[in-house]
C-alpha cells in the first residue's frame, strides 16, 4: 500500500463535533476547490487514526474531495468499549454521531457548501446507512468497505443515496450479508466484490482499488451543493 500523493493547495485543522453533551475529536482536510466532503465511519475497534482510512482518505483528497475522519466515541466510552465491546455495534448511537457530523459540517462556513457523503467501514457502514436513512437527501452518497450494512435492518429500504458496497471476495461470511442487505435497498446501488481480497483488504493492490473505486463513487454522485436548506434551519430527518 504506498501512499497517495498530498493534495496540492488544502487546508487542514483538528475540530470538537457537538454531540448532546459529548465533543468528539476529528481532523478536517479540503483541498482548493472541493467537491464534496466524505464523512468517514470507522468499525470496530478502530479510529480516526486508522491507517487504511488514513490511506482511502488520502485518495479521496487527491480525487477533489474533503474528509472528516473523527472519532465515534469519546475517550471515556472508547475505554468501557475496550471492556465491553457494546458500544462499537450500538448503531443508534452511531448513526446519530454521524448525523450530528453532517449537521456540523452544514453549519460551518468554510464547509457548509460541500454536499456530504458517508464512507463506513465494519459496524461503521451500518451505521452509514441509518444515517443516510434520516437524512435523506441530504447525504449524497454511501460507500461501505467491509461494511456491515445488515445492521441498518429496517432502515436499509429508506435509504436514498447512491449507495456502494464493497466486500472482499474471500471474505465469505460478510459477502452473504452484503447480498441480504443490498436487495433491501431501495436506491440507486452497487455491490462491488473484490477478487481475492479478505476482509481488511491487505493484499496487494485490494485496498487501492476499493480506494479508487470509492473515489469515483463519491466524484459521480456528490454534486455541488446550491441551497439545500435554510442556513439557519436544523437538518430535517426521516422518521425510520
Amino acid at each position: 500500500m504506498s501512499a497517495p500523493h498530498t493534495a496540492q493547495h488544502s487546508w487542514q485543522r483538528d475540530v470538537q463535533i457537538p454531540s448532546g453533551a459529548a465533543r468528539l475529536y476529528g481532523t478536517l482536510q479540503i483541498p482548493a476547490g472541493a467537491s464534496g466532503i466524505v464523512v468517514f465511519a470507522h468499525g470496530s475497534g478502530s479510529s480516526r487514526f486508522s491507517p487504511r482510512n488514513q490511506y482511502v482518505a488520502g485518495v479521496m483528497r487527491d480525487a477533489g474531495l474533503g474528509t472528516l475522519l473523527f472519532d465515534l466515541l469519546t475517550p471515556e466510552e472508547e475505554m468501557v468499549d475496550v471492556q465491553t465491546r457494546e458500544l462499537r455495534f450500538d448503531i443508534e448511537l452511531l448513526a446519530t454521531r454521524l448525523v450530528n457530523a453532517a449537521t456540523w459540517i452544514a453549519r460551518t462556513d468554510e464547509t457548509r457548501h460541500l454536499r456530504v457523503g458517508y464512507f463506513g467501514t465494519s459496524t461503521g457502514g451500518g451505521a452509514a446507512l441509518v444515517a443516510a436513512a434520516r437524512l435523506e437527501q441530504v447525504i449524497g452518497a454511501v460507500v461501505s468497505r467491509g461494511g456491515r450494512p445488515d445492521l441498518a435492518g429496517a432502515a436499509l429500504p429508506h435509504v436514498v443515496s447512491p449507495t456502494l458496497l464493497m466486500v472482499g471476495g474471500r471474505d465469505t461470511a460478510v459477502i452473504q450479508l452484503n447480498e441480504a442487505a443490498y436487495v433491501q435497498l431501495r436506491c440507486p446501488k452497487a455491490l462491488e466484490i473484490v477478487p481475492g481480497a479478505t476482509h481488511l483488504f491487505e493484499e496487494p493492490g485490494a485496498l487501492e482499488h476499493v480506494a479508487q473505486l470509492a473515489a469515483g463513487w463519491f466524484q459521480q454522485h456528490l454534486h455541488p451543493l446550491h441551497a439545500l436548506r435554510n442556513n439557519n434551519e436544523p437538518i430535517q430527518m426521516s422518521r425510520t
